[in-house]
């Protein structure tokens, strides 16, 4: 089944910028691929059309098993979308937070409360709710991020540079916890990072844009083949290395 299924999708803003040209993207139930690109390439502008969040210019997508143009309703009730800002409030205890959001879903009250002790439970929060984001470390706040996303069960769960800004130990942390969801769950998983560590080590797959376009495509053993790094296949794509844009 696939999870992804786009065809020449394009988006172009006013103006004439063109920032995504046709693109093709076909991800199958219980992938998780690497959606990686230099800054401009059209990564983030692709990933919002995929999540409802900007309005294609042409092109056809099915995303969850809903039509991107004539449900998008029914793509957000089965998606989860975890941003790079992130949605922690730091002044707020995270459990009242949490409870509100799975109630927002539709669930009553005690259904909420029984989801949001399986999500904390799922990614080792539990006794952490309590305390407002201001008192969680960076890494504690990326897991909660990802509670957020995961309180509805959606099957396809996008991730935008889901470790930016976490300590080695913290993101090796959290990709457990991204596998386990595909493991346990059968979650399928589409994520853009600028860590060639992390798409080399967590994805299944990997697609490269550059210039609106997918230039590449395969398993990173694939894309290594030959004996060649991840950076020496952007540098001879793209001519940019994308280890000097990984964010600070």
């Amino acid at each position: 089944m696939k999870l992804i299924n786009t065809k020449g999708l394009s988006k172009t803003f006013k103006g004439g910028a063109e920032a995504v040209r046709g693109v093709d993207i076909t991800v199958a139930a219980g992938e998780i691929v690497g959606f990686l690109g230099p800054n401009g390439a059209g990564k983030t502008t692709t990933m919002r059309m995929l999540t409802t969040l900007l309005p294609p210019t042409s092109g056809t997508a099915t995303v969850a098993g809903h039509d991107l143009l004539a449900d998008p309703a029914g793509v957000r009730r089965r998606i989860g979308y975890v941003s790079q800002g992130g949605g922690v409030n730091l002044a707020a205890p995270q459990a009242g937070e949490l409870l509100l959001q799975a109630m927002l879903y539709g669930l009553s009250r005690e259904e909420a409360g029984g989801r949001v002790a399986e999500v904390l439970d799922r990614l080792e929060l539990t006794g952490m709710e309590h305390l407002p984001g201001g008192a969680l470390s960076g890494g504690q706040r990326r897991r909660f991020d990802l509670a957020f996303g995961l309180l509805h069960r959606p099957p396809l769960l996008f991730l935008d540079e889901p470790t930016t800004g976490l300590d080695p130990q913290s993101r090796s942390h959290l990709w457990d916890h991204i596998r386990a969801l595909r493991a346990d769950h059968g979650m399928t998983v589409f994520l853009t990072t600028h860590y060639l560590d992390e798409a080399d080590a967590l994805c299944d797959r990997l697609l490269i844009i550059d210039g609106g376009r997918i230039v590449a495509e395969g398993s990173p053993a694939e894309l290594k083949a030959g004996g060649r790094t991840l950076d020496d296949v952007f540098l001879d794509i793209t001519g940019r290395s994308l280890r000097e844009e990984v964010p600070a």
